[in-house]
């Protein structure tokens, strides 16, 4: 029997460049405003990422790490508090990977926006404020410096510093298993979804 997992990828180890995006209880309109989800596809969301906190009315662009062209190969975000709260909109996350991000590391998440980033692979792993802070200012003086997020072991590696972050267990073993992807293990095991589907009396036949 073919492994349902096999085609969907562990991300036990996420490794890269850095990026700061500090300020308590950023929510998903400031992610990607409202205006920017009447798409049919995700394609093209990153572009618009953090957008009005990046340009102002006229489209000139205002201070933010995402303008910042050191910053334009990063795929580690570091956040600050509740990051992700508001609206459960999934373009939000849609929008960061897009963008080029690959794990995220803060002080704390919005669940739903945690649950949206696991359904794309995306780590959310979380560790203190001192902790994410200094995190944040090291990448501000070490734009190309090199951090590595251990899902498995819930370690952050930078600087020659090793840090201690959590993951939350359902997300790690999803991560680190690689049943994170919860339509491709769907499409995997279709067989016996619908086997199951018949056997029921009360869900009619597709045939």
């Amino acid at each position: 029997m073919t492994d349902p997992t096999e085609d969907i990828p562990s991300v036990d180890y996420v490794e890269g460049s850095g990026i700061p995006v500090r300020g308590n209880d950023i929510d998903t309109d400031q992610i990607i405003p409202a205006r920017f989800m009447k798409v049919v596809t995700f394609d093209g969301l990153g572009e618009f990422a953090f957008f009005d906190l990046r340009f102002d009315d006229e489209d000139n662009q205002k201070d933010h790490p995402f303008n910042e062209e050191r910053f334009q190969d990063s795929n580690v975000m570091a956040v600050n508090a509740n990051f992700g709260c508001g609206s459960s909109r999934e373009h939000a996350p849609q929008a960061l990977m897009r963008w080029g991000i690959d794990a995220i590391i803060g002080e704390s998440f919005a669940e739903i926006f945690a649950g949206n980033c696991l359904a794309l692979g995306i780590p959310t792993v979380t560790a203190d404020h001192e902790t994410t802070d200094a995190l944040q200012q090291w990448i501000d003086d070490n734009p190309d410096g090199d951090i590595e997020v251990d899902v498995r072991a819930e370690t952050v590696t930078y600087g020659g510093d090793e840090i201690d972050v959590s993951v939350d267990r359902a997300q790690r073993e999803a991560l680190v298993e690689g049943n994170w992807d919860t339509t491709a293990l769907m499409k995997a095991n279709r067989n016996a979804i619908r086997e199951t589907a018949d056997s029921l009396p009360y869900v009619e036949s597709a045939d």
